[in-house]
């Protein structure tokens, strides 16, 4: 039996993969946030949610260029975004109210938020590792955004939940 990690035999190899990867996670939340920012009720919520998704284009952007230059401009599909944002869409879907709802995005959206802090702190790692100074400074400026957009949602947690708590 084949191993299916038997093709990555170095960290350069590796931080490819995960390069790749990373590229079809934000490419699933940018159409995931589109759809999303339409369901959230709370002005503040839409606003954090727009921003994000802008950063979150160039974001892709970003991983595309870096595949391009890299000669490996596919993507691999990122099947743990997908099982995060399926999870999300049920979330969402089941709530009965706006409020309920709002606090629903946020929750689901922190998740993600959490996925991709990890993954570019490790490529910000594997970069510097392999020499790649310019490109950990690009994984880094990545990073902040992400938590960035983290700490504005949490920034609404308390008020939505209250006043999801309230609609009940």
């Amino acid at each position: 039996m084949k191993l299916l990690f038997a093709r990555i035999d170095n960290l350069r190899k590796l931080y490819v993969d995960q390069i790749q990867h990373l590229r079809s996670a934000e490419t699933q939340i940018t159409e995931a946030l589109e759809a999303i920012v339409e369901t959230a009720s709370n002005p503040e919520l839409k606003g954090v949610l727009q921003t994000h998704l802008q950063e979150t284009r160039e974001q892709v952007s970003r991983l595309q260029n870096l595949l391009d230059a890299m000669g490996k401009p596919e993507s691999k599909r990122s099947k743990a975004m997908a099982a995060l944002i399926a999870e999300a869409n049920d979330l969402i879907a089941d709530a009965k109210n706006d409020p309920v709802r709002d606090a629903a995005i946020i929750t689901a959206c922190r998740r993600i938020e959490h996925y991709e802090i990890a993954a570019y702190e490790a490529l910000r790692e594997f970069a510097k590792i392999i020499g790649e100074t310019d490109q950990a400074a690009l994984h880094q400026r990545t990073l902040d955004e992400e938590r960035k957009a983290d700490e504005a949602l949490m920034g609404l947690t308390d008020l939505a939940n209250t006043m999801a708590d309230r609609a009940a």
